[in-house]
């Protein structure tokens, strides 16, 4: 397994990371038992960072991942935090007061069984809190021991640069894919000017640009059916885009998954895929996408494929938007 360094001060991870939420949370039922597996399986491929949130599920994913990584130590956690929830599960806000910070990381360490956590991060701006109290915080669970790293999730540029000017920011969390590269214009140079890492998540949109997806998938409690990019209309042009892709794919006797995943991590050093494998199967599959070497004729037939700007739908449902820090 190659590894990369989130940032100048964040941990050596692996070059590619596996996203837990969908485990728990977000895309229909799940198999306990195939996640734990499936956990196990990225951790003896050489799999090192982990990343949860301790809303995913309400707490359900922190509990199976405490399952699946008892006994083991060669791991760097990512805990996302803040982000509220009603009974029904829907989300209503997100908390990041100072007081908040230290109360949710006290469950967030009980659930997953641990005295610290690598990497804490708040999971979106609150905008009724300045950063600098949030991070603030955090930065007091760090010289505490609780915490190793600071992160941040989805937020803009000056918010980055106020958010490292009260602690050393590790990496910044947020969507990142063929179809999505808002981050290009203004945040990834300014994380790259402060030597802050990215780990990229929805590399594979949800599964849109997988290559697996139909336009007939989303099924009940799959929250992909509210996502704009999914809708009718929307959801066949986008799939129309990945055909091109998969003829790129074929002449690099690779997968759609693998070359898009690729693509992410060939733009930089810096950067690390999170995959949000479900089951070993879609594991095994991304894995190989590290060895998958693309050229420079290579990348710009995937750019001529699939132009920046070329989907379309938002990557969240509207109310969600507005909660981001860049947009598609």
């Amino acid at each position: 397994m190659q590894t990369r360094t989130l940032g100048t001060t964040g941990p050596a991870v692996s070059a590619l990371g596996l996203g837990a939420m969908g485990m728990s949370d977000a895309y229909g039922p799940t198999d306990r038992a195939e996640s734990v597996a499936t956990v196990h399986a990225a951790l003896e491929a050489g799999v090192t960072l982990i990343d949860t949130g301790d809303f995913y599920a309400m707490g359900h994913n922190e509990l199976l991942l405490a399952e699946a990584l008892r006994g083991r130590d060669s791991y760097v956690l990512s805990v996302k935090f803040g982000a509220l929830r009603g009974p029904g599960h829907e989300f209503s806000g997100q908390d990041s007061r100072p007081e908040a910070v230290k109360n949710f990381l006290a469950y967030s360490l009980t659930r997953l069984g641990t005295d610290h956590i690598d990497i804490y991060r708040p999971a979106r701006l609150d905008p009724d809190v300045p950063i600098e109290e949030t991070v603030g915080a955090i930065k007091e669970m760090v010289d505490a021991g609780y915490v190793r790293h600071i992160g941040l999730s989805e937020v803009d540029a000056a918010t980055i640069r106020r958010a490292h000017a009260v602690h050393p920011v590790a990496d910044l969390q947020i969507e990142y894919s063929l179809i999505s590269r808002a981050v290009e214009a203004d945040v990834l140079p300014t994380l790259r000017e402060l030597g802050i890492g990215l780990t990229a998540y929805g590399v594979l949109s949800r599964g849109l640009i997988s290559g697996h997806w139909s336009t007939d998938r989303a099924a009940p409690g799959d929250s992909r059916g509210f996502v704009p990019r999914f809708s009718p209309g929307n959801v066949e042009h986008n799939l129309a885009l990945v055909e091109p892709l998969r003829r790129v794919a074929e002449a690099k006797e690779c997968t759609v998954a693998q070359l898009v995943i690729a693509w992410v991590a060939a733009q930089g050093q810096d950067i690390v895929p999170l995959v949000g494998a479900r089951t070993r199967e879609r594991l095994t599959e991304a894995l190989p996408a590290l060895d998958v070497d693309l050229t420079a004729d290579d990348l710009a037939e995937i750019e001529k494929a699939v132009p920046r700007g070329s989907a379309r739908g938002d990557r969240y449902p509207a109310a969600f938007m507005a909660g981001l820090g860049v947009g598609n």
